[in-house]
């Protein structure tokens, strides 16, 4: 008999999440409040439940994908959530992308209700999510980590741990800081080498050798016809959405002040990305920066608290 799963929250990221996991042999036991997302989940073969508590009944490993730190403590801490229905010992893996301070509050519930919990939120966006390529980050106890890595590698292509409870998803909101930074960087650079008249593959490759190479620019690039399988070639259709980006940087700066930090290009990418979501392109990849950064768009005021 297959191990049970239960899966909670099948939207963008976790339908494909568990579909990986039904591929592998899993038998998964789903729940979401949209009656469309369980349809489909149901024709991929999961068992479609109605409640938080029945898609733990049975499961030894609860999934959570969930869009913000509100519905994390909802679906864990509330009557009728993880914390209080999932049995002693069942393993809670949050991958949703949130604010430190409710992972680790949700992580201390779980272990006082005698559960064991990690967060492990993901990069690698859509694409990934589909084809099982996922990068993990984990935060939990290195026991917790171990027991979750094979169900994860089913997901992923690496699973890598961080340390105590609410680093993965520190970590993570870190590296989307630097990410967001970086690619209206590397877009900024390559609409000057348009502007320029330069040859922009020539420019590209050059500096793919030189001192300004990074990662948004050699592997997602923010021009089309550079690099193969990026949204850039494919009319920025995502990904990984400029308005994800805008909820990541948002969370990095909360975190800034929630310990007095400073991080002057992280709040300017913040408004940048604000401004692109709020001139109607919100569900553009977030590469689509280039659009923004390329044309006239500075020449009025805005809020980048919108």
């Amino acid at each position: 008999m297959s191990q049970t799963i239960g899966f909670i929250g099948l939207g963008n990221m976790g339908l494909p999440m568990a579909e990986q996991l039904l591929k592998a042999g899993y038998t998964v036991r789903a729940f979401d409040v949209s009656e469309s997302i369980l349809q489909a989940a149901s024709e991929l073969g999961a068992i479609v439940t109605r409640s938080i508590g029945e898609a733990a009944q049975g499961a030894s490993v609860v999934v959570t994908m969930l869009p913000a730190g509100r519905h994390v403590r909802s679906v864990y801490l509330e009557p009728g959530g993880l914390i209080e229905t999932a049995a002693p010992g069942t393993l809670l893996i949050d991958s949703s992308t949130i604010d430190v301070d409710t992972s680790r509050m949700v992580g201390s519930a779980a272990v006082d209700a005698g559960l064991e919990m990690i967060d492990a939120p993901v990069t690698g966006g859509v694409m990934a999510a589909r084809i099982g390529k996922l990068n993990f980050i984990v935060g939990g106890t290195e026991a917790s980590f171990k027991r979750a890595e094979a169900i994860l590698s089913v997901m992923g292509k690496s699973v890598l741990y961080a340390g105590a409870q609410g680093s993965g998803i520190g970590v993570k909101i870190c590296n989307n800081m630097c990410l967001g930074v970086s690619m209206i960087a590397a877009a900024e650079t390559l609409m000057l080498a348009k502007r320029l008249n330069l040859d922009i593959k020539r420019t590209y490759e050059i500096i793919n050798q030189a001192s300004g190479q990074n990662w948004a620019l050699s592997n997602y690039s923010p021009l089309p016809d550079l690099i193969d399988g990026v949204p850039s070639n494919n009319g920025y259709k995502p990904g990984f959405t400029a308005g994800m980006m805008r909820k990541d940087l948002r969370l990095a700066m909360d975190a800034v002040s929630s310990v007095d930090a400073s991080a002057p290009m992280g709040a300017q990418a913040l408004a940048v990305y604000s401004l692109f979501c709020a001139n109607g392109d919100a569900q553009t990849d977030y590469s689509g920066i280039s659009k923004l950064v390329g044309g006239d768009a500075w020449d009025y005021p805005f809020d980048p608290g919108k």
